[in-house]
């Protein structure tokens, strides 16, 4: 996965699963790295079941997201999880 979406503009979707999260709508944040912090560092777990995430033309699932954010985390621009 390419590092080059993290700074474009990122739609986040959460939800318990993805029908209930798009019913709930996005909530936008000006990167894509903001919205990948968020949603592992502030979001109830459970809403990260049905998480979407999406720039511009490519949606992530939630596991694409978890494996986003720990390769933010080794170049330093994420922290774990409940810390």
């Amino acid at each position: 996965m390419t590092f080059d979406i993290l700074n474009a503009p990122g739609e986040l979707f959460l939800g318990s699963d993805s029908a209930t999260a798009r019913a709930q709508g996005a909530r936008r944040f000006g990167s894509t790295a903001k919205a990948v912090r968020f949603a592992m560092e502030q979001a109830a777990p459970v809403s990260l079941r049905g998480a979407m995430l999406r720039v511009g033309n490519l949606t992530l699932g939630s596991r694409q997201i978890r494996r986003l954010h720990r390769q933010m985390e080794t170049l330093g621009q994420a922290r774990r999880p409940g810390r």
